[in-house]
């Protein structure tokens, strides 16, 4: 079921249009994710290859560039989960030669999915949810329940207020936040990392830039 415009989860993924979804991976990841971030692309994708595995989830897939880059055999069996349909056709249509299932839900309510999975994504998606992080928590909750027990969920996020911030980012973050594409600012590096671990039972956590990048194993019952 699509987010309603009422909800307050819609402004964090109203803007991925079908013209700004073929303009994101040189703006986005080109020159954000890079510049204002401070995090390189390649580290992105070198933890999208080592995490991955056969039944993968994706949530918020976006255009597909990193599940491209991924490693995946041809016809590999993967899962997209996002509440924007142009997100999901968009990387439907770039992930040809994948096995892809495409499901529009939203991952803060209980997933409509009825299988398990070996791992998930949820890559530039939590900086995105409602705050304050004890909200976002059902996301990584929802995920955690459809992986595998050694399921291993992965992926990064810009940190708020608190993270290491330049001139440059530290506006372009207030900005997206006063524009409700981000709610984030009170995001913070222990607190990602005691909202993993209320769901998994091993986290690693590391900040390069301005991004916290994390993988959790092995989900608690």
């Amino acid at each position: 079921m699509p987010i309603q415009r009422d909800d307050p989860a819609y402004r964090g993924q109203s803007e991925y249009t079908p013209f700004f979804l073929k303009i994101y991976d040189p703006v986005i990841l080109g020159f954000f994710t890079r510049v204002v971030w401070r995090c390189p692309t390649t580290l992105l994708v070198e933890r999208y290859r080592r995490h991955i595995r056969p039944q993968h989830l994706d949530v918020g897939p976006g255009t597909g560039y990193f599940l491209e880059r991924a490693g995946l055999p041809p016809g590999a069996q993967v899962t997209i989960l996002d509440p924007n349909v142009n997100v999901l056709e968009h990387a439907s249509g770039r992930l040809t030669a994948l096995d892809i299932t495409a499901v529009e839900a939203d991952v803060l309510k209980p997933l409509p999915l009825d299988r398990t999975f070996d791992s998930a994504a949820l890559h530039g998606v939590i900086h995105c949810l409602p705050g304050p992080l004890t909200r976002k928590a059902a996301a990584v909750a929802n995920v955690a329940a459809v992986l595998a027990p050694t399921g291993v969920l992965f992926g990064a996020s810009i940190l708020g207020s608190s993270g290491s911030h330049t001139w440059l980012s530290q506006r372009i973050l207030t900005a997206n936040n006063r524009r409700g594409i981000f709610d984030n600012l009170g995001d913070t590096q222990e607190g990602l990392r005691e909202m993993l671990g209320a769901s998994f039972r091993h986290v690693e956590l590391e900040t390069v830039g301005s991004m916290a990048i994390f993988a959790a194993t092995n989900p608690r019952p």
